[in-house]
């Protein structure tokens, strides 16, 4: 005879039947839960790209620009001058003092530095903060840099001493900082130029490679801004400012060079004058006259011809 369940043994199993049933429906149930959240979360992210980026009131006045210029960007490049005008007594004077040379370098960065960290950069201008904290991580670098090559600097010769620059972590990242914060300046010019022209596009992204045609249909300060991130993007840290080879790369392309030696990309031409080194600071004021007699720009000292 088959033995029958007894009442305690039937209510054990119903009550174990019951906690898998409840048990199941609660795992169903987390798992439509969750996948509600994660698409909730995704529609929130899709949202939120979509909505266009808020400009917060009174960021990137003109006011703003000229106090960075000299407050933060004119000490930087005096002692940008002060480097590269270093580097060329080294290759002129095979009897420099490399040694003192270099401790003067890095006593002239630690000099700017406490300079530019002690200025008060409006917050409304994240840019322009950005540019700071730029400029000062490069001054570091650069100190740090110069302290530890002066030590045996004379022991060898200036090509050696720039080769080892060349190579010394300190250096390159100083030079990325340095291309980082020039370019959050001129990105912040950018900015500027879209709150005074509706037709300005604030946010402009330069193209991986701009045709002459493209280029030339653009404003002054688009132009610089595909510039900067030109030099950015082939560390290239430069005596002249981006709007120089902005205006050199107009005269190139207007005196019928571009179309004889068919170039025929933005990118191309700016390789030929920087690998010929036919690139001079002074050059965009040279030139402004004749190539920009009506663009709009920031009255910004090294935009403006002394009179």
């Amino acid at each position: 005879m088959e033995k029958r369940l007894n009442r305690t043994d039937l209510g054990f199993s119903l009550a174990f039947l019951l906690m898998l049933v409840i048990a199941t429906g609660a795992f169903f149930y987390g798992v439509k839960v969750g996948t509600d959240r994660v698409k909730a979360q995704q529609l929130e992210a899709e949202q939120a790209a979509k909505k266009p980026e808020q400009t917060v009131p009174n960021a990137y006045q003109q006011q703003d620009l000229v106090s960075f210029y000299h407050t933060v960007f004119l000490p930087y490049r005096e002692f940008q001058n002060a480097l590269f005008t270093a580097q060329y007594e080294w290759n002129a004077d095979p009897t420099v003092d490399l040694s003192a040379s270099l401790k003067e370098l890095a006593k002239a960065a630690n000099a700017k530095y406490g300079k530019i960290a002690g200025v008060a950069v409006t917050s409304s201008s994240p840019l322009l903060k950005e540019a700071q904290t730029d400029y000062l991580k490069s001054l570091k670098l650069f100190s740090d840099s110069f302290a530890d090559l002066a030590k045996g600097a004379n022991q060898g010769t200036a090509s050696q001493l720039l080769q080892a620059l060349g190579k010394q972590a300190f250096y390159t990242e100083g030079r990325k900082y340095a291309l980082a914060g020039q370019n959050a300046y001129y990105t912040s010019m950018l900015k500027w130029a879209a709150t005074v022209n509706m037709e300005i596009n604030g946010d402009y992204k330069s193209p991986s490679v701009m045709d002459l045609a493209d280029w030339k249909s653009k404003p002054l300060v688009i132009k610089n801004k595909v510039i900067v991130d030109y030099l950015s993007s082939h560390s290239l840290f430069a005596g002249f400012l981006p709007h120089d080879l902005t205006a050199r790369i107009d005269q190139f392309i207007r005196s019928g060079q571009a179309d004889k030696m068919k170039q025929k990309t933005v990118t191309s031409i700016a390789e030929l004058l920087t690998g010929t080194d036919a690139i001079r600071s002074g050059d965009f004021l040279n030139a402004r006259a004749m190539l920009y007699p009506n663009e709009q720009l920031p009255q910004l000292p090294f935009f403006i011809p002394d009179k």
